[in-house]
């Protein structure tokens, strides 16, 4: 590869470092500042607090009842990904296996909520939940998180699903394998990598998911990225350092996913097997 070194190019490349280099400054410093005023006794007008307590993060979870939150935030979130990956699975093995007539568009719809911005389905689908009586209703709010998590599943999985060779499939058949056996023993150990990435980042989605659930949720059903805008935006004065303390909370929760996701997933690989589908 050819590597022009002329000095527009080194004047190019300088300015994208230095973006990309305050870009991520920027975002340090943001956290860091959220980070030790969660943690301050008073800080103001100083480069750092006047003292450190961590009667915040104790002041946080009684006076916004995180528990209860913490609990909630997780059975919606959970839910939302073991029903992702059950409805996605099984709806990424047909389409990676059967071709028929407007393949193309079913695949287009799934890739829909993807694409367009979030709230333009969100109000129409959270009306007619209501409407249903399911409006500030747990299942309510799974339902609602199911609509992007369900076809993200289903796109991840399509490639997962067509590198595996069919014959593979036949000759367990031929050696007498059932569909419940074929999918324990054969296809369940070569999709499990495939699974897993997926629903880690389902999991990491539904869990950072704000708008479609802020639309449905009740008051027993707010999950901690909703719990937190309240506590930011609603009436009545509130400590800064208890809701910086809430904010790191949520901070942490949604990273220690994301770590976990990272070890079983590359987003590169995705990002390469989607366009190899696409090709195809």
């Amino acid at each position: 590869m050819i590597r022009d070194k002329g000095l527009a190019s080194k004047l190019w490349r300088f300015a994208i470092w230095a973006v990309a280099g305050l870009f991520v400054l920027n975002l340090a410093g943001v956290i860091a500042v959220v980070i030790i005023n969660s943690f301050a006794t008073r800080w103001l007008g100083t480069w750092l607090p006047a003292g450190w307590t961590t009667r915040w993060y104790f002041d946080a979870w009684s006076e916004f009842q995180l528990s209860d939150v913490v609990l909630v935030t997780f059975e919606i979130v959970f839910t939302v990904t073991i029903l992702s990956g059950l409805l996605g699975v099984v709806t990424a093995y047909a389409l990676a296996r059967r071709d028929f007539p407007g393949k193309k568009i079913v695949v287009l719809l799934f890739l829909l909520p993807l694409l367009i911005p979030t709230l333009t389905y969100g109000i129409p689908l959270a009306t007619v939940l209501y409407q249903f009586g399911l409006g500030g209703t747990f299942w309510g709010v799974v339902l609602i998180n199911l609509v992007p998590s369900f076809p993200f599943v289903v796109l991840v999985m399509i490639p997962f699903i067509e590198q595996i060779d069919p014959r593979i499939e036949a000759a367990a058949r031929v050696f007498g394998a059932g569909t419940t056996s074929l999918f324990v023993r054969i296809l369940l150990p070569l999709l499990l990598p495939g699974m897993l990435a997926a629903l880690l980042l389902v999991l990491v989605r539904a869990l950072a998911m704000f708008e479609l659930t802020f639309l449905v949720a009740g008051p027993t059903t707010q999950t901690l990225v909703v719990s937190l805008y309240y506590a930011v935006f609603a009436s009545g004065v509130r400590a800064a350092q208890s809701i910086d303390a809430m904010a790191v909370v949520y901070m942490v929760t949604t990273l220690f996913w994301l770590v976990i996701a990272l070890q079983f997933v590359n987003p590169t690989q995705i990002v390469t097997r989607a366009k190899q589908q696409s090709a195809h």
